[in-house]
């Protein structure tokens, strides 16, 4: 599979830097984490303000579910956007979020009896867990995601929070969960060249979902290695979010999906 990233950065834990930073947006609102993204304001209407304002992404990847999908959203945060899937799908569909961050799991398992009963069903759980580790063996010895369970798999500039030496385990992950004809639909920050040592080593530039960043082609060359087709970047913003050195860091959507034939173990 192409190479994402140069070098796994190793002067600092970044796995830390990413808790304590997202620990501390989920108590009080951080503005300039990620970018900015319109939602549906009818969609928000039933979620609570708090979910809503420590929600942090760039982009709307819940544009590509559709009713009656079993959704797993990775990294799900606050769970502004798995509540949005929720009502999307409805009460045939469900959705699963997945997020490692107590303070931020604390405040979406909080809302979620608050919107089941805005929207009359409960369909959504939030699982402790790294995104990276969706194989990892519960105590029933079954992985916290099962093989073919998922209809889409949807990420809000969370895929580049992962340190580059658990990407493929990321990706091998998001393959195996995903049924045949599953689809993907992943909000993230992307760079037009690689991203130097010096850059990834930056602990708020890591945090802040910029020198972990997949350079733009490698991205897609990722996802189309792992058997998904028509994958490509829905949305593109043409004005970089970020310019860091010389490199230009913007927001993508990247969307694709798999043969309705696939093996999901593959």
């Amino acid at each position: 599979m192409p190479d994402s990233c140069c070098t796994t950065p190793s002067s600092f834990d970044q796995t830390q830097a990413v808790e304590d930073r997202y620990g501390a947006a989920a108590q009080h609102q951080e503005a300039c984490l990620c970018t900015p993204v319109g939602f549906d304001p009818a969609l928000l209407a039933v979620i609570p303000d708090a979910v809503v304002e420590r929600d942090y992404g760039c982009g709307d990847p819940t544009r590509w579910v559709r009713s009656g999908d079993r959704v797993l959203d990775l990294g799900s945060g606050s769970g502004k956007n798995a509540f949005i899937c929720a009502q999307v799908v409805g009460a045939e569909g469900r959705v699963v979020g997945v997020d490692r961050n107590a303070e931020m799991l604390a405040l979406s398992r909080g809302a979620a009896e608050e919107v089941a009963d805005a929207i009359g069903f409960a369909n959504v759980a939030f699982i402790e867990g790294a995104i990276e580790a969706l194989d990892q063996q519960t105590a029933e010895a079954s992985p916290l995601v099962a093989d073919a369970s998922v209809d889409v798999v949807l990420s809000n500039c969370v895929l580049n929070l992962v340190n580059p030496a658990s990407r493929q385990r990321l990706l091998s992950n998001i393959r195996r969960v995903l049924a045949p004809g599953g689809r993907v639909a992943i909000s993230d920050i992307v760079c037009d060249r690689s991203v130097p040592l010096a850059l990834q080593q930056d602990p708020e530039l890591w945090s802040g979902c910029i020198s972990g960043a997949w350079q733009e082609e490698a991205f897609i060359a990722d996802f189309q290695a792992l058997g998904f087709e028509q994958v490509h970047f829905a949305d593109r913003s043409e004005t970089p979010w970020r310019v860091v050195e010389g490199i230009e860091f913007r927001a993508v959507t990247l969307v694709g999906e798999l043969p309705q034939a696939a093996c999901a173990c593959c």
